[in-house]
Formats: C-alpha cells, structure tokens, sequence
C-alpha cells in the first residue's frame, strides 16, 4: 500500500507488499522490498536498499547506498523470519549497513530515535541503539551490541559482539572496545581503556554540578577504591536510591556480562 502523497522515482523498484506512509520520498534506483514498511515523511535519498521484515519510522533521512534489514554475517542464520527496526528522525549517511537480526539473538535489530549514523557505519545482527546516540565514520558494531542513550563513538572504532556501552559514553576515535564500558565514561585506545568521566558531554546536556560531582564520585569508586564490583554495587545502588542519575550504573550493571573495561 503507497499513500497518494507518497513520491516515489520512476527509476526506483518498490514490491507489492511493501507500505509506504504519507509524504515518504523514495529517490531514484532505490529498492524497497516485500513487507517492509516504511513511516510518514522518510526519506530515501537515492540507491539505497531496504529488505526484509522492516520498518522505519517517521522523519528518518537515508543516504545514497545505505542498506538496511540485509541478510547478517552470522553464518548460523538461514533465513528465519527476523526483523529490523529503525525509529524516527535519524540520519543514516552514505554505506551505512544495518543488517536484521537472528533467532539466536532475539531476532530485532533495533535502532531508536535522532540517531546519525555516518559514512560507512556498520550496526551487526541484534544490536540495540537507543536514542541520540552518534557514530563516526566507519565506526562499527559486532553483533548483539547495546549502545545506551547518548553515546558517542569515535570514528574508526569496533566494538566486540555483546558488548554493553553505557548512556553518556564518549569513545574516542579508533577505538577497540572488547569490554562493557560504564555510563558517563571516556574511553579510548587499543584495547579501549577508561580517561574519567565524560564531563564536557554532561554539561552539554543540562547536568548540574552536584550530580556531575556525584558521578564522579562512583567513577572513582568503581576505578580507585581497589575494591572488587561485587564490593562496589550495592553501595551505588544505595546511591541510586536517591539520585536518579546514578540508576545508569545500577542498570548497566545487571546487564552486563563481559566485565568492564580497565
């Protein structure tokens, strides 16, 4: 179903089956595939591909040659019924690649809102990308991957499959994060290695001083205090209690299963 609205390239190919919303622009040499549904005031700029059980919501830009919902790399798939899904407002640049996910996995790649993804980004089969969040030229995620809100990966940077990154996470650019990263940390290196507290980031955001002060001080629990994790986490979970910014720490915590970079 094409809503009246809807421009659509003569030289673009859209299958029978696909939906497309209220003012979506497909430009030219674009293919949109079977039951893919794509949301009100996209755009598809030109050459891109799109595949797959998909969805892409509202007010979305794609780039020349990006593809999304493709087959994965995962050598374990054959062609179950997975999904991608990609939210609203995001930049998605050119030779971005965002594959679907796998049975193994959970079967979603998931992408959220006001993302940019730029020039050559690849996100693997059931990564999660939350909100805000920007990567860098050929920045690239290995599957099962989280990104939190607001993370911020450096260009040239690989992240190693089922890695958890926390909200407000500045990676430096060519990193190679093989380790959970915590929230509000600044990271960089081969093999990625914490700097402090992402507090420039913080400040662009609205964190006032006593809970930037605060992160810090749970920063330097986790990193200075020569205490283990399991030392350490219920003391921030009692922080938690009463500041809200320090929940970050006690959710990232639960979720995380590689250990945390040092």
């Amino acid at each position: 179903m094409i809503h009246s609205s809807a421009k659509i390239h003569p030289t673009a190919l859209v299958e029978e089956g696909a939906i497309i919303g209220e003012d979506v622009v497909i430009g030219p040499f674009c293919i949109v595939e079977g039951s893919v549904e794509i949301k009100a005031r996209t755009v598809l700029k030109s050459h891109v591909v799109v595949r797959g059980d998909t969805v892409i919501g509202e007010d979305n830009e794609i780039y020349q040659f990006a593809t999304i919902g493709e087959v994965n790399q995962d050598l374990k798939y054959k062609g179950e019924a997975t999904k991608t899904i990609v939210g609203n407002a995001n930049r998605i640049r050119e030779h971005v690649t965002i594959h679907r996910g796998t049975i193994q996995g959970g079967g979603v790649t998931r992408i959220g809102n006001n993302n940019l993804l730029m020039i050559n980004v690849h996100v693997a089969h059931d990564c999660k990308i939350k909100n805000n969040c920007i990567l860098a030229n050929n920045a690239t995620l290995a599957g099962h991957v989280e990104l939190d809100d607001f993370v911020i990966v450096g260009g040239m940077s690989a992240i190693h499959q089922f890695v958890v990154v926390g909200a407000h996470v500045m990676l430096g650019g060519g990193s190679m994060v093989s380790q959970d990263v915590p929230p509000y940390v600044m990271a960089q290196g081969n093999h990625a290695r914490p700097f402090g507290v992402n507090l420039e980031g913080l400040k662009r955001r609205g964190f006032d001083k006593p809970t930037m002060h605060a992160i810090r001080n749970v920063y330097k629990m986790i990193y200075r205090s020569g205490k283990t994790l399991e030392e350490i986490i219920p003391e921030i979970e009692q922080i938690a209690e009463t500041d809200s910014a320090i929940s970050f720490f006690t959710d990232f915590f639960k979720r995380s299963t590689r250990g945390i970079i040092r």
